[in-house]
């Protein structure tokens, strides 16, 4: 059995709908706290009401499980709030996971815990963490509990998709209300459809072997997008026209700055190269990583499409 955290989340959800496809394999459990979980079917996993902040609650969900994939994470709030979550959620779901025996830990990181950048194509051993907010600080920390006990972290950088209430939002406002390019949009990005790293995090849960144990795996699309072709692609979603100027890094952060510190790090993201190698994942999982952002987009457009229009 594999017990998924973070199973109502945006990619806890994506995984599910993998997991779930009726295909004879091993059965699913997955957390619930707020929101229900919705998948391919009624009958396809069972559910179980947890909270992280809550050892108590955690006692029993991992009998009979072989595999945990840790995908519930606090992003955003105060370094408390991310702590009971991140860090000290974490450790009691794995001494939960201890105590049942479980084999096998697969934990969705970031790779937000890298910094502010830039960042051009390091792979996985070419660069150290540098938090730098409390969301990334205890998300290093939850990871490296998790390496400790020989599970896999996967760092994913931007992840879209059907549920996305972060990236291509984001990029929306900047689009209506910051219509400039930085640098000519130059900057280049890690991206990763959320369909596709599901496809490789329900391959790493079902390996037969037994995997290296404190592995890393960066977990993006091979190639990185710029960020030119990236806010395109959203505003012709959006039927907005893309950007005419460019500003430099330096104009662009004294505009932002009267937009408020939302603005100010997403003109930073969209303004500094921020792409890893990511090529160990798909290799490790034997997948393709998809065709990309220019095609997996206009796939996923007609939800944007509507998501955005309620905004």
């Amino acid at each position: 059995m594999i017990l998924v955290t973070g199973g109502t989340g945006f990619i806890g959800t994506a995984v599910a709908r993998q997991l779930d496809a009726g295909d004879g394999l091993p059965r699913i459990r997955l957390t619930q706290h707020v929101r229900p979980v919705v998948t391919g079917r009624a009958d396809g996993a069972e559910t179980v009401h947890a909270d992280l902040t809550r050892p108590a609650s955690l006692r029993g969900i991992c009998d009979g499980v072989d595999t945990v994939l840790h995908i519930a994470a606090r992003i955003g709030g105060d370094e408390d709030a991310c702590r009971a979550v991140n860090v000290e959620g974490t450790r009691a779901l794995l001494a939960e996971a201890r105590r049942a025996g479980v084999r096998r830990i697969v934990q969705v990181g970031t790779a937000a815990v890298y910094g502010r950048g830039p960042h051009r194509g390091p792979a996985e051993a070419e660069v150290e963490p540098r938090p730098a907010s409390p969301t990334s600080a205890t998300r290093l920390e939850s990871e490296r509990l998790v390496l400790a006990a020989g599970g896999t972290v996967v760092r994913p950088y931007l992840v879209y998709g059907t549920g996305d209430t972060w990236v291509i939002p984001a990029v929306a406002r900047l689009v209506r209300h910051f219509p400039h390019w930085v640098d000519e949009g130059r900057a280049r990005v890690s991206l990763v459809a959320v369909d596709d790293l599901a496809a490789a995090l329900v391959r790493l849960a079902r390996e037969t072997r037994q995997p290296p144990g404190g592995r890393v795996l960066h977990g993006s699309h091979p190639a990185p997008v710029r960020i030119r072709d990236l806010v395109t692609g959203v505003a012709r979603c959006l039927g907005e026209r893309p950007p005419a100027d460019s500003l430099t890094p330096r104009e662009a952060a004294r505009r932002a700055a009267g937009l408020g510190p939302d603005a100010e790090q997403h003109v930073r993201m969209l303004s500094t190269d921020h792409w890893f190698s990511s090529t160990r994942l798909w290799e490790s999982t034997g997948l393709p990583p998809g065709p990309g952002f220019a095609t997996r987009f206009r796939w996923y457009a007609p939800w944007y499409a509507a998501a955005l229009a309620e905004h």
